[in-house]
């Protein structure tokens, strides 16, 4: 327990902000730290992001390449081994979207497609966007069956 005379603010919580620009004998008076004329010196002044003088900026030196396809679609990767651990762990037989969001393994708007790595064992009901060729065969062959949505996930 601190005395009264040993109270002090706790660290950080007092802020000791210079008022520039009040007179000469603050410290700070004449030209407020903004130094003699130029542009630096006048109101108003913002300098612009990745200006550096007139100097080409490296934003526009640096060469780009390659190409972005704007009609790709992206889909949340989903393997049948943490589908079979998904089963395991919650004793269900059928594996949709809404299943996967509940349990986190994919947002409520990802298109999801499943992958063969891993082993199933149980025959599960899969319900996605997308099956790749050896998944389906592992699920088929456990005695499960996959069912494609089409479009947006819902």
């Amino acid at each position: 327990m601190a005395a009264l005379h040993e109270l002090k603010p706790a660290p950080g919580a007092v802020k000791t902000k210079k008022r520039l620009g009040r007179g000469e004998g603050t410290g700070n008076g004449g030209t407020a730290g903004a130094g003699h004329k130029g542009q630096k010196a006048r109101t108003g002044y913002s300098k612009k992001i990745g200006f550096e003088g007139g100097q080409m900026p490296l934003q526009r030196r640096v060469p780009k390449f390659g190409f972005k396809n704007p009609n790709r679609v992206e889909f949340r990767a989903i393997n049948l081994d943490v589908l079979a651990q998904l089963a395991e762990n919650h004793k269900i037989t059928e594996i949709g979207p809404l299943e996967l969001v509940q349990f986190g393994l994919a947002g409520k708007n990802d298109l999801i497609k499943v992958l063969g790595r891993g082993e199933v064992t149980s025959a599960l009901t899969v319900t996605v966007h997308k099956v790749s060729q050896s998944a389906a065969a592992a699920i088929a062959a456990a005695g499960g069956s996959v069912n494609l949505l089409q479009g947006k996930a819902e």
